[in-house]
């Protein structure tokens, strides 16, 4: 199938305004005739549901926790980046679409980060006159903070619960069209089938997690919201129930799955603690604003951090990265960590682990106190009290989930920290409407593949979920709608809906009719142990390879082996698990196989065959200049389809933060 990505023609910096200025229009009258699923409600779907039913639709959201305002967006701390230049330190739209392009190195599509720079002014404001709380300058300015990938601050941020914030700003806006019945909530329902009719998506069968109950809905389109799939790894800092299920459906469905393999790995994370973990915790990228990381020269050095003198100390990303120092990009900072660790030269109980320290910070924000109240004869404890100070107000809920977690006090001692698996940028593959290969299928959010190539910058996933859902999916769905305002509704009785519903129930009776020996998250555990040391940090041939036949022998054990509890009329959290890994499962082959096609190194992903001398990743552009676009054939068997990257402003040279 020829993948057509519809990006307007014309300069760069014009396309988008093409668009909208000769997208196809829904009147108001028309608009209250169409309806509208939005599958999950975190920031892009809470934003693309309240804009749309601000617009006049008719709207149906769905989420599988009890509330919109559980959605893992909440957990995204440390900021959101727009290219306002309150700085004044040279920021602008193309500033911050070259570095997008360069962060991802130069695997996203041009046209979507230009349009997602364009629009990222727009997001500070529409969220500001929410009510959004954003940190302000004494005069009164938005403040902003630096983020890895780049050399100017445009970080907007909300302390260190920015997610949160930006969140109940979406889901007031979404409340509010809910009072005024243009919305309709399902909380506690998943997504389980796409129905097609005619070659469009024209409604969900959907799984009532209270009652058991598989309902039946309707719509002109549909829209998965439904963000990323982390937790394929299981562990991960994404939220337990965070899945790719609705994303897997609308696959198996016809629509394409674009660069699956391309995993953000994040560098400062609480490092694992023991086998019986099931979740990691993120501390956010904002503070290597301030902190300082660094492992002991010495190998092997069982000394307190304390106790190690300045001159023992290797700062090693300021050693290796002069330029952008402990800001380099996630991909760079989270290698440059294994690499130290794998060398001999980690810290704590495991070894698996590097230091983020905030003594200077707080030395330094001492002294800048000092002198803004022009006081004298303040010894060093006082320069500390004061800096504490400055960095509670900038940091302190982060210090103090930390210091829950560990029982250490991170103002007095560094923080450990190590890489884990973070965020994905692969995802349902999407044209420049955010349309999926099935017509009528819109992808928005981490749930789509487009804006951040092989590696996103830090503080851009809430930038994108915003962008996709306030600004840029209420164009590019009337453009599809306009032509559907001839199309009545489809009564759910249709045959489409009844075999869709069949095909589900059956598929939920097969899984509780197993009635074997191992539980669901044994097998979850499994995969993602195979998934973390095959397809994790660093990658070859020889490892993919073992991890494909052990997936697929994994999936012929959890079909034949998985013990399921409890009735399927009725509420069973380990039955919605069970659909949930064996998707995982399914997708973990995909990825794989993806990452075995790609024999080079970019962003996220690592191959050990393609390094530079000084064991920096080494893209091959001649060969993987592309956009990996699967399609699924049946059980195990995909066709690769390319999307060939065409770099007409930002020309891709070997990546450098040195």
């Amino acid at each position: 199938m020829a993948l057509d990505s519809k990006i307007p023609a014309g300069e760069m910096e014009a396309k988008w305004e093409d668009y909208k200025g000769h997208v196809k229009l829904v009147n108001p009258a028309n608009k209250r005739k169409l309806e509208v699923i939005v599958v999950g409600t975190g920031l892009a779907g809470a934003s693309a549901a309240a804009a749309l039913g601000e617009l006049g639709y008719k709207v149906k959201t769905f989420c599988f926790q009890d509330s919109p305002r559980r959605a893992h967006s909440i957990a995204a701390q440390g900021g959101i980046n727009a290219a306002k230049n309150y700085q004044n330190d040279g920021d602008s739209v193309f500033r911050l679409f070259y570095d997008t392009v360069k962060g991802g190195d130069y695997r996203a599509r041009e046209a979507n980060v230009h349009r997602l720079a364009e629009v990222s002014a727009n997001i500070i404001d529409q969220c500001v006159a929410q009510g959004v709380p954003f940190a302000r300058e004494y005069g009164g300015l938005l403040s902003n903070r630096s983020f890895g990938g780049t050399q100017v601050q445009r970080t907007f941020y909300a302390a260190g619960q920015t997610g949160q914030q930006l969140l109940l700003g979406a889901y007031s806006a979404l409340e509010r069209q809910i009072a005024l019945g243009n919305v309709t909530q399902y909380s506690r329902h998943e997504m389980l089938d796409v129905v097609m009719i005619d070659g469009k998506a024209r409604g969900i069968i959907a799984r009532n997690l209270v009652t058991g109950e598989l309902e039946r809905h309707f719509g002109h389109a549909v829209l998965l919201c439904s963000g990323g799939y982390g937790n394929v790894f299981y562990l991960s800092t994404n939220a337990m129930g965070s899945n790719v299920t609705a994303a897997w459906k609308a696959h198996k469905k016809g629509a394409f799955f674009g660069n699956p393999c391309f995993t953000q790995i994040h560098p400062t994370c609480i490092p694992v603690s023991g086998d019986y973990q099931s979740k990691l915790t993120l501390m956010s990228e904002s503070l290597r604003n301030d902190g300082r990381i660094w492992v002991p020269k010495q190998k092997d050095d069982n000394r307190k951090a304390t106790d190690i003198p300045e001159e023992e100390r290797d700062y090693y990303l300021e050693r290796r990265y002069p330029a952008f120092g402990n800001l380099v990009p996630r991909d760079v900072a989270s290698r440059a960590a294994k690499e130290r660790c794998d060398e001999g030269y980690g810290v704590g109980t495991t070894k698996l682990a590097v230091y983020l320290d905030f003594a200077d910070a707080i030395k330094r924000y001492g002294k800048i106190e000092v002198g803004k109240g022009a006081l004298e004869n303040v010894d060093e404890a006082g320069i500390i009290a004061m800096g504490k100070e400055v960095v509670k107000e900038k940091y302190g809920n982060l210090f103090e989930m930390y210091a829950k977690i560990t029982g250490e006090n991170p103002y007095e001692v560094p923080m450990r920290i190590y890489p884990a698996v973070h965020y994905v940028m692969g995802g349902l593959w999407v044209n420049y409407e955010l349309q999926t290969t099935v017509q009528g299928l819109y992808a928005l959010g981490e749930a789509n593949f487009s804006d951040h190539g092989a590696n996103r910058l830090g503080a851009s996933a809430l930038m994108q979920g915003l962008a996709d859902g306030y600004f840029v999916v209420p164009y590019t769905l009337g453009n599809y709608l306009a032509d559907e305002i001839r199309n009545p509704s489809i009564p759910t009785t249709h045959p489409a809906f009844e075999e869709t519903e069949k095909a589900v129930s059956d598929r939920i009776n097969t899984l509780m009719n197993i009635k074997g020996k191992q539980t669901v998250e044994s097998f979850h555990k499994r995969l993602g142990k195979i998934m973390w040391d095959k397809c994790g940090m660093a990658r070859n041939a020889q490892g993919l390879q073992e991890a494909i036949a052990e997936i697929q022998q994994l999936k012929k054990e959890f079909w034949s082996d998985v013990r399921i509890p409890g009735e399927i009329n009725g509420m069973n959290p380990e039955l919605d698990k069970a659909g949930r890994v064996a998707d995982f499962i399914e997708l973990g082959e995909l990825m794989c196989k993806d990452a075995l096609q790609r024999n080079e190194s970019c962003g996220g992903h690592f191959r050990e065959e393609s390094q530079t001398e000084d064991g920096e990743a080494k893209r091959d552009d001649d060969n993987y200049s592309y956009v990996s676009a699967w399609e699924f054939k049946g059980e195990s068997n995909w066709e690769l389809n390319k999307e060939e990257l065409n770099f007409e402003i930002v020309k891709p040279t070997q990546r450098s933060y040195k």
